[in-house]
């Protein structure tokens, strides 16, 4: 019979030197060279890639943003914008990136939601090769009609839908508006005929041009073209009613409307890096974008331009958010059947 092979005792001070040697190696060979690197984090530029074109909240978020966290990081953050593929042309560029920090992505988390149930291929897992760090409320969002629409609230609009087709422009396949458009034709009998762009910007042109009889965006897109009376809005679709903002515009509950489709489909800007992310890192960034909401005039503006009252979401806060609004944005296009063209 083998017998166990018994080492002499060493002095607990011989012991504990040993214990410190090994433990010493072992963090030598990959934490402590980890930890240093996140806490010499940023020593290059950052690259931001925006998943909406320019003229979108995306867009003027992660530029205001950016500004504030090139001063406060002591490294340029550089935004580019990558648009298309329901935000999986940007999406998947950070995913394939370096966890280094050196390549971030801020996108409308509604298309990360909506990727694997309305693309039948997708580049990426959204909920697994993507680590989420914070959100920026889009804010309140108007629907608009172009100006020389015969209509002059939503009332009529809705009446004008069911005469004859009205065309609808989408900042983003995906979005929490085009299932808000799709139920609602199918509670109603309207006809509304959807056309796609690639962030709000485009969308906005086309309205302006008279291409499209309405749509819905962010304030930031569409605000410029409201005070000019390029379009009129006729609906609050998310953010709640805005007496300062959009004074005497209802909501969808004030016009009767309730139900998932209107009422859980709230939308946000993310700011996310690639999965393996150094936990201090993403602290960092976390902590640089709720600092930016108070802190930031260039943040501020845009915020106050979104009506947001509310702060970034970080942490767990963020995990819960996203815990709740996927599973609806997922059954909703499920439901009505909504696929990427």
């Amino acid at each position: 019979m083998q017998r166990d092979k018994i080492e002499p005792s060493l002095p607990l001070d011989a012991a504990r030197r040993r214990q410190l040697l090994a433990a010493g190696l072992a963090l030598g060979t990959g934490a402590l060279p980890r930890l240093a690197f996140a806490q010499d984090w940023p020593t290059k530029p950052v690259r931001l890639v925006a998943a909406q074109a320019p003229g979108s909240s995306n867009d003027a978020t992660a530029r205001a943003v950016a500004e504030y966290m090139t001063s406060s990081l002591g490294q340029a953050v550089v935004v580019e914008n990558k648009p298309g593929g329901i935000g999986m042309i940007a999406a998947d560029n950070v995913a394939r990136s370096p966890a280094d920090g050196y390549t971030l992505l801020i996108t409308l988390h509604s298309q990360l939601a909506q990727a694997p149930v309305m693309l039948k291929k997708v580049p990426l897992d959204t909920s697994k090769d993507l680590v989420p760090i914070a959100a920026f409320s889009t804010g309140v969002s108007p629907m608009v009609v172009k100006k020389d629409l015969p209509v002059k609230n939503f009332k009529e609009l809705l009446a004008l839908a069911r005469q004859r087709p009205v065309s609808v422009g989408n900042y983003g396949i995906g979005s929490g508006w085009q299932i808000m458009m799709t139920q609602l034709a199918k509670q109603t009998g309207a006809r509304f005929d959807i056309v796609n762009y690639k962030g709000t910007g485009p969308m906005v042109f086309d309205l302006m041009a008279g291409n499209i009889d309405i749509g819905a965006g962010s304030l930031a897109g569409l605000g410029p073209g409201i005070q000019k009376g390029s379009f009129r809005p006729v609906l609050v679709i998310s953010g709640g009613r805005s007496e300062k903002l959009l004074p005497g515009i209802p909501t969808w509950a004030d016009e009767g409307f309730t139900g998932p489709a209107f009422e859980n489909l709230t939308e946000c800007n993310m700011i996310l890096g690639p999965a393996g992310l150094p936990a201090d890192v993403v602290r960092r960034v976390a902590d640089a974008c709720r600092e930016s909401a108070s802190k930031s005039e260039a943040v501020k503006n845009v915020l106050a331009q979104l009506g947001v009252e509310e702060a970034p979401l970080t942490g767990a806060e963020l995990q819960r958010f996203i815990q709740r609004t996927w599973p609806t944005y997922q059954a909703m296009t499920k439901e009505l059947g909504l696929q990427a063209q």
